[in-house]
């Protein structure tokens, strides 16, 4: 008798384990990023990794478990711009691979990843927008390497 059919990504990737795993290595990466730390310097990382393992799993067909923000809300305050999410993006890809996850498997989180990148990315620093009185809009230039 065979094992049934893994149904989504969430399954075919081995569930929560492989979200923290993978979470866990790419926050690491993203904290000690010179630009995109800059975003996450009031942030617990182990906070943020749980939160976008909880969005992810969802996301990706596994339980539906997040109960934060919504993406474009949560970020309406920062200035991301498509170079931003870009070098985010090469941590994430990096990760993945780190993780062990199969070519396939990573292309698909990334298909995913990406489907937000047009509600995130502003083209000007006036589309940001404090999402209480006392939110500061986060604008980071990049840093210039040594």
């Amino acid at each position: 008798m065979s094992s049934p059919a893994k149904s989504n990504l969430y399954d075919e990737i081995g569930g929560r384990r492989t979200l923290e795993r993978v979470h866990k290595i790419f926050y690491d990466k993203v904290y000690a990023h010179a630009w995109l730390r800059k975003y996450f310097e009031h942030i617990d990382q182990q906070h943020i990794e749980n939160q976008q393992s909880d969005f992810m799993s969802g996301a990706m067909g596994g339980p539906k478990v997040y109960c934060g923000r919504l993406p474009v809300p949560a970020h309406e305050h920062m200035y991301i711009t498509d170079e931003l999410f870009d070098a985010r993006t090469t941590l994430l890809e990096a990760s993945l691979v780190e993780a062990g996850l199969s070519a396939d498997a990573a292309a698909r989180w990334l298909k995913i990843d990406r489907a937000f990148q047009g509600s995130l990315v502003k083209t000007d620093l006036s589309e940001c927008k404090k999402r209480y009185f006392t939110d500061e809009i986060l604008a980071f230039p990049k840093p210039r390497l040594p």
